[in-house]
């Protein structure tokens, strides 16, 4: 059973800056396909940024440019370098893991393995 656990959350000014973790246990795979997603209240889930195995690297278009997607296979941990915040970034975030490629990598429905979720918030 993978566990991934989220940190770094926190309350941030417009421009300011926030990095998140997701630590990942129960396996040793580094061929895991992992990405963020974030959810704001009474909106659907999307996807922001996303990463295989070889670091290539996907970006929703709403973030690219201000986030960076990274992962440390040795410490099995994702991050997710979020700059130039903006109002809009205000989310819950959540990590999310697959054990393959998704064919949509933001659709939701295709990852396995979620975490709870870390609360990111950003006041104008």
């Amino acid at each position: 059973q993978v566990h991934l656990v989220e940190s770094g959350g926190g309350s941030v000014q417009s421009g300011g800056s926030l990095r998140l973790s997701c630590s990942a246990s129960g396996y040793t795979d580094s061929t895991y396909y992992m990405a963020w997603f974030r959810q704001a209240p009474g909106k659907a889930r999307e996807g922001v940024a996303a990463i295989d195995s070889y670091a290539r690297t996907t970006y929703a278009d709403s973030v690219k440019g201000r986030f960076t997607i990274s992962r440390d296979n040795a410490k099995n941990t994702l991050y997710l370098q979020m700059n130039s915040l903006k109002p809009e970034d205000t989310a819950m975030y959540y990590c999310a893991a697959s054990p393959g490629r998704p064919l949509y990598v933001f659709s939701p429905g295709l990852y396995n393995y979620w975490g709870q979720g870390t609360q990111a918030t950003v006041s104008s």
